[in-house]
């Protein structure tokens, strides 16, 4: 009688480790599930101006040089604007400058950091990150103005100072897709579902919106 129950002890025990495993198997499985469904484009908020509206203008001051950063209005040197809003403590907008990095070389596009807080952090920051060319803005009026509240965020600006897209951008993937929101016309995949469901009378599938995100890609 003893014996077996020392056997169903120690059969309930493997039973309860093999779920423990499978459910941290399932639990990983779902983690890297919801990473591949993650939106294809950036994520716009309905809160500050508006995709085809004129930007704010702002005078400011890189952080690092000094010099005079313009934001908004008509740009002398005809290139579109794109307005990275990060953090320093932020790990996801640390991913993200290489690519802004990229961009600034090969879009054809002018690229401006914007931050927020203590002087001291950012001295900090910028001796452990390199920027290249990119202008670095401290300033917590633009994000007020553009009603940023979460970072790592973008703002694409047209040359003559209209926003052309905007939206959270987590990763390489969602930062280009502002690019090509200009390209393609459909500033966001919010936008995208919207127009399909106009079109066609029902919310997009999975082949449109894979088809969107090729396109955005």
């Amino acid at each position: 009688m003893v014996e077996i129950m020392i056997i169903s002890n120690v059969l309930l025990w493997l039973i309860v480790i093999s779920l423990g495993v499978l459910t941290m198997a399932l639990a990983r499985q779902i983690g890297l599930l919801h990473e591949r469904s993650a939106p294809l484009g950036a994520v716009i908020s309905d809160k500050g101006p508006e995709v085809g509206d004129d930007a704010p203008e702002f005078d400011l001051e890189d952080f690092s040089t000094g010099q005079e950063v313009k934001i908004g209005g008509v740009r002398e040197n005809g290139r579109d604007l794109l307005v990275l809003f990060l953090a320093p403590n932020c790990p996801m907008c640390n991913k993200l400058l290489p690519i802004a990095i990229l961009m600034a070389e090969s879009e054809h596009l002018d690229v401006v950091i914007v931050s927020d807080g203590s002087r001291e952090e950012h001295e900090e920051y910028l001796r452990t990150h390199e920027l290249g060319d990119i202008p670095y803005i401290v300033s917590a009026n633009v994000g007020i103005r553009f009603q940023v509240g979460r970072v790592p965020y973008a703002i694409l600006l047209s040359s003559d100072g209209k926003i052309l897209s905007k939206g959270l951008v987590n990763t390489r993937e969602h930062l280009e897709s502002l690019v090509e929101a200009k390209i393609t016309g459909i500033p966001t995949i919010q936008e995208y579902m919207k127009r399909h469901k106009h079109n066609h009378g029902d919310a997009a599938g999975p082949e449109e919106l894979k088809k969107v995100g090729t396109e955005q890609a």
